[in-house]
């Protein structure tokens, strides 16, 4: 039954009732001085934090280097260490550093011999060499003499003598350069060496903040960033030698001069990810045909070979069990690095990317599809559904 004069009212029933809503005014709480105070001291201590950086970058990458050294180093003082009980760490870590001096010492030996008498010889041969392109004998003169390369000389003589002369200042710089990496090459060692003796101290303290379990997974996820490491520098240096000495067979067979100076610039060069080994045999590819076509010819299809060799059995046999990597983010992450630290970031641009991935995959892995610990409900979803069709009203939390 309808109450009279309920259909008059444009309100309806219950107009007059207020419901709960917001308060007219909200009374606005100025903010702390504390809390202003502490905000502008965090954008201070980022700028200064930034400013720092910047000014101790060299030192900075000098540890990276050194960090990443160590980490390759670091399982062979394991295996001596427990492989010898009675030797201590320090004493295996020199072991070790003085086994690696005498390698690489050996190495430089091997390649100095052959190296000094091909660079004597270059340099009795360079004032014939010089005298045959100006006159436009032998095959570098005909080659400049096919590109006209000779009359362009002769034309702009007066301006080569000044540029020639303006070279001292590139020349002290240079020098300056090469002390510079003299000074880091010593400091990387003696850090790295530090870095290995004193690790074991730094993991387990930095791990004791942290509960077991916790302390136990960080553990095995930086086993596999060191394996990463590892396995990449093993692996690179390994397929650059792989590369120096095929082109140093390759060409020896030839008969190019000079062989052992551009097979040792090819394999340095083919360090360096994916534009490496196209350096180094643009350079071997002119030096051949330099001194003749047919050479340049040989030398050319080598390489075509060879990149397809090394691209499609000798990178995956050796890098698929350490660093696993698709083509597009190898290539973008060596271009951020590139931009970022030049030829350091190219070279170290592969597992930095690696380590990324598999703290990502970790993090991914711990966080997909698990419930929290504790119970967020009384009930559980399928209670929830079930009551929700049957009509009823879920239980409250």
């Amino acid at each position: 039954m309808t109450h009279p004069g309920a259909a008059d009212d444009p309100a309806g029933p219950g107009a007059g009732v207020a419901g709960p809503g917001p308060p007219a005014e909200t009374a606005r709480r100025p903010v702390p001085v504390r809390t202003i105070l502490a905000a502008i001291g965090l954008v201070l201590a980022t700028v200064l934090l930034l400013l720092l950086i910047r000014d101790i970058q060299r030192v900075l990458i000098w540890i990276i280097i050194a960090g990443f050294f160590a980490v390759a180093v670091y399982p062979v003082v394991n295996w001596i260490e427990r492989r010898l009980p009675w030797c201590r760490r320090s004493l295996a870590t020199l072991v070790v550093y003085l086994l690696l001096v005498l390698l690489i010492a050996g190495v430089i030996t091997l390649f100095a011999v052959p190296l000094a008498r091909q660079a004597t010889s270059l340099a009795h041969q360079l004032p014939t060499l010089i005298d045959d392109a100006r006159a436009g004998r032998g095959p570098v003169g005909r080659l400049l003499d096919r590109t006209h390369v000779l009359t362009y000389l002769q034309q702009n003589d007066g301006k080569i003598r000044s540029f020639a002369g303006s070279l001292g200042a590139p020349a002290l710089g240079f020098l300056k350069t090469a002390a510079t990496g003299v000074v880091a090459t010593i400091t990387i060692f003696v850090l790295s060496f530090l870095m290995v003796v004193e690790g074991p101290k730094l993991v387990s303290g930095t791990l004791s903040l942290f509960p077991d379990d916790r302390a136990q997974h960080i553990r095995a996820v930086g086993t596999d960033c060191a394996k990463t490491i590892t396995g990449y520098i093993s692996g690179n240096l390994l397929i650059s030698v792989i590369c120096g000495l095929l082109t140093y067979a390759v060409l020896k067979i030839i008969g190019i001069p000079f062989s052992g100076l551009i097979a040792l610039f090819v394999a340095i060069s083919d360090l360096i990810p994916l534009v490496g080994a196209t350096l180094g045999a643009v350079v071997a590819g002119l030096a051949a045909f330099i001194y003749s076509v047919p050479a340049g010819i040989i030398v050319v299809v080598f390489f075509v070979v060879y990149q397809q060799l090394e691209n499609h059995l000798l990178q995956p046999l050796i890098f698929s069990r350490t660093v696993q990597l698709n083509p597009l983010t190898v290539l973008i992450a060596i271009l951020i690095a590139v931009e970022l630290a030049g030829l350091l970031g190219a070279l170290l641009a592969i597992p930095i990317a690696a380590m990324i991935q598999i703290i990502l995959r970790d993090l991914w892995a711990r966080h997909r599809g698990r419930l929290k610990p504790g119970p967020t409900a009384r009930e559980s979803p399928a209670h929830v559904s079930q009551a929700s069709s049957a009509g009823q009203a879920p239980p409250p939390p």
